[in-house]
């Protein structure tokens, strides 16, 4: 295993709550645990939108799969001088997504639904909806799953891109060095050989978070030490304590 892991470099924004999985494992294992995010996201432009020509008005339902989409939605409602009908219907991946539209609506006036995290239990409230015609705002970037659901169940929908994801500027970390680089995204590996041309794994672990994460790792030839979900570890938290444990 070489030398052993005593400082590892999360790509993804600090956790806003002190109740992350993280700081227990920083505790617990004695560790030095720093967050950066590899890649963030660029609203586009209400001029570049409007060569799309998506009619915002044209669509009654609205499907969100981020707080990023809810954002980038009402923005560029805004720039489009779009007045959101009170009888436009929300359709969010969570119920974390949905109270966050509270931003910008007021929400007990409204229909709101949402799943518990996974696409296909919000897909069995859009299948009750299914003659309305759907919005899903989203970034350049959609895992295409989520399209090929809606399309699987017949539902008139419109994918529009109102953001793009971007790689961060990360040239301030290069004297930095950690034991342990934290995957959870092909973004996020991009951004590291945008930032880092000449990066060599030598003996840095790699953490890789689900099968394109992985897929793109592989594609660098970069040595997979830790991937998760696994059999033993359902998080990458776990899956890091169990690699450090020697139980991996």
């Amino acid at each position: 295993m070489g030398t052993k892991v005593k400082t590892i470099l999360i790509s993804q924004p600090k956790p806003s709550t002190e109740r992350s999985p993280y700081f227990d494992l920083a505790a617990k294992q004695k560790l030095k645990i720093d967050f950066r995010s590899f890649i963030h996201v660029e609203g586009v432009s209400g001029q570049t939108f409007r060569q799309e020509r998506i009619d915002l008005g044209e669509h009654g339902s609205v499907i969100f799969t981020s707080r990023n989409a809810v954002d980038h939605y009402f923005r560029m409602a805004g720039e489009l001088r779009h007045e959101v009908a009170d009888s436009t219907k929300y359709f969010c991946i969570s119920e974390s997504t949905a109270h966050y539209l509270q931003k910008y609506i007021v929400y007990r006036k409204r229909k709101v639904f949402h799943g518990q995290l996974r696409f296909a239990e919000l897909m069995t409230y859009i299948k009750k909806h299914k003659k309305e015609k759907f919005l899903l705002p989203c970034a350049d970037i959609l895992k295409a799953s989520i399209p090929e659901a809606l399309e699987e169940q017949g539902i008139d929908f419109t994918k529009a891109v109102m953001y793009n994801t971007v790689c961060s500027d990360l040239s301030d970390l290069s004297d930095v060095k950690y034991d342990m680089l934290v995957f959870f995204s092909p973004s996020g590996i991009e951004s590291l050989f945008k930032n880092f041309p000449d990066f060599e794994q030598g003996e840095t672990r790699i953490a890789v978070f689900g099968p394109t994460t992985r897929k793109a790792a592989e594609g660098h030839d970069l040595r997979i030490d830790v991937s998760a979900p696994n059999p033993k570890a359902p998080s990458m938290s776990m899956a890091i304590e169990n690699y450090i444990l020697g139980k991996d």
